[in-house]
């Protein structure tokens, strides 16, 4: 059995953690909008249409911001066809993703279930087929009290008062041929500097989130982020950052070993958001919306074998496995140690499409990821600590010298839990670490472990808590943390 050692203290602050960290995504893709939140007539249905099996579970998960349309599918997408009377919007084609799209549910519907999954609302805004002019008429028809047309037409719809829409992100991967009015960088920086002046004069309390690259490996990559904050570093808050993980090869160290993947990532573009900040001699810190992330490759076999024009198509549908919630859960370390500039992230996406809630007729059920995210979401709010780590490492086939723990702690908001959060990627030996917490006098409460499952065990329909989180008292000092694991540990702060 290896040895390791685990020291938090105090003082090592990483940073206050901005909740939304924690956030989501749904799209008009597959089934996330239709047989997912809603599914009118459907015996687990409320009167409004939307699954209340589908609500408790998001509940669970304390989602506190959900990014919304899109996604490839905003780059398409008329605000005006989702809202209003139902009976009149129309029935499109939705060239994102090939198929028809019958906006019955849109911004009205959508901000109905945020408020009873107690949530709030990422909007996005269409900079491929359209552009500036679009995106005000929309923040006007949503934070606008009244006495205007697009106001008005909102009380008209029957919201009195105003969305209130906070934050708002300027398109979507922009930089990718898929994308429906794909740009330059230089295109794209032109129309989002003009959209987020329109924007924030018609509402200046809002925060906007500038497109990133794709992901790391578009040939554009860093120029992209350069050239697009050279135009609106004055404007927006946020840039963003998309990025998804699978183990074609069947390489599990190598999988886990993408938490190492995340970490230069983000370490990378923050590094080209300062450098910008440097050239232009700014005072302003552009922060981080990593606001598309997950395990995404067991579906691709099966959609590419879709036909065109279906209505929410079960697409995107993969199915997650025991090793996939342990890179989620590395993934979730990973942010928290970067929330010092990673203020937002959304795990992509929320329900049946890549996502950690899946549905059918009769039920809705946790798929394995689901627990890492519940547990981070409920448990790690408050101030990021550092977790020195000195443990074992091992050689993965894209790192060198991957520690086989990765590990964070939370000192809750009102000081009186500690919860550390630790990964053992170790897959032949458990481990034997060391806890010392220094600064604060603790006792521990309880241990929160997932492990013992093979690798490829999964959660279905028929035995939806095949692979579920058990729990058992957690000793002072040292922890058994048992190979291929996902844990908990939680103290409470004694004054």
């Amino acid at each position: 059995m290896q040895k390791a050692e685990i020291s938090v203290t105090i003082n090592k602050k990483i940073s206050d953690i901005d909740p939304r960290i924690y956030g989501s995504f749904i799209e008009h893709l597959g089934r996330a909008v239709y047989e997912g939140i809603y599914q009118p007539g459907n015996p687990n249905s409320d009167g409004d249409g939307f699954r209340k099996d589908v609500i408790e579970l998001v509940k669970k998960l304390n989602v506190p911001i959900i990014r919304y349309p899109g996604g490839n599918f905003v780059s398409g997408y008329n605000w005006e066809d989702g809202v209003g009377p139902k009976d009149k919007r129309p029935v499109k084609l939705d060239l994102a993703w090939f198929t028809t799209e019958t906006n019955e549910v849109g911004m009205q519907e959508f901000q109905k279930w945020l408020d009873k999954v107690g949530s709030e609302m990422m909007m996005a805004v269409n900079l491929g087929t359209r552009g500036p002019d679009n995106a005000r008429n929309l923040v006007e028809y949503a934070n606008f009290p009244g006495g205007t047309y697009w106001s008005d037409l909102r009380i008209s719809h029957g919201k009195k008062e105003p969305y209130g829409i906070k934050t708002w992100c300027l398109g979507n991967e922009m930089d990718g041929p898929w994308q429906m009015g794909a740009k330059t960088p230089e295109e794209y920086g032109r129309i989002a500097v003009e959209a987020a002046k329109l924007m924030k004069w018609t509402d200046p309390d809002i925060e906007l989130v500038a497109c990133g690259s794709s992901n790391s490996r578009m040939p554009t990559y860093g120029k992209w982020e350069t050239t697009v904050l050279s135009h609106v570093y004055d404007y927006v808050d946020f840039i963003s950052m998309h990025e998804y993980y699978g183990n074609q090869d069947n390489d599990t160290p190598t999988f886990l070993s993408e938490t190492e993947t995340m970490d230069k990532f983000i370490k990378a573009v923050v590094a080209f958001c300062d450098t910008v900040k440097a050239e232009k001699h700014s005072d302003k810190t552009i922060n981080i919306s990593f606001d598309e992330w997950n395990v995404w490759y067991h579906s691709n076999e099966h959609d590419a074998k879709l036909e065109k024009w279906g209505k929410a198509p079960h697409r995107l549908e993969d199915v997650y496995n025991f090793e996939d919630a342990l890179l989620v859960g590395g993934l979730l370390i990973t942010l928290l140690k970067h929330s010092d500039r990673v203020k937002m992230a959304c795990l992509a996406q929320l329900v049946n499409v890549i996502a950690p809630i899946m549905t059918n007729d009769d039920k809705a059920w946790a798929q394995t990821i689901y627990y890492p995210y519940m547990h981070a979401s409920n448990y790690g709010r408050g101030t990021a600590l550092e977790a020195g780590v000195e443990c074992g490492t091992y050689d993965s086939k894209k790192h060198k010298g991957v520690p086989y723990i990765d590990s964070v702690a939370v000192l809750s908001e009102n000081g009186e839990d500690l919860t550390v959060f630790v990964l053992n990627k170790n897959l032949e030996e458990d481990i034997t670490a060391d806890l010392r917490i220094e600064g604060l006098n603790v006792k521990g409460t309880e241990h929160i472990v997932m492990a013992g499952f093979n690798l490829k065990a999964v959660n279905s329909a028929e035995n939806p808590d095949a692979v579920k989180p058990t729990s058992g008292k957690l000793p002072d000092g040292a922890v058994l943390l048992p190979k291929a694991s996902w844990n908990v540990l939680r103290y409470k702060v004694c004054k």
